[in-house]
């Protein structure tokens, strides 16, 4: 099968429903990561604030990790075009 080709990268444009499952990521870690938060200044217990600590640090990571993402798509494809 000549005609078949893999692809190495994928295209360089965002479709709308890929555009929206990102959006819906980045808010589902940052609301995890203010929750996290809120709850951690709540609690009494040391060891259970220091947990809830790494599991806010671990969102705000994974929402800096997708963002970083977009931007290096972004500088690929300035003019920002979505099918």
């Amino acid at each position: 099968m000549q005609n078949q080709q893999g692809t190495a990268a994928p295209p360089p444009v965002i479709s709308t429903k890929d555009h929206l499952y990102l959006q819906d990521m980045l808010n589902w870690n940052l609301l995890a990561m203010k929750k996290a938060h809120f709850m951690a200044g709540q609690c009494q217990d040391q060891s259970l604030k220091a947990e809830l600590d790494r599991v806010g640090q671990m969102h705000h990571s994974h929402y800096n990790a997708i963002l970083n993402h977009l931007r290096q798509g972004q500088n690929e494809n300035p003019s920002g075009y979505m099918q």
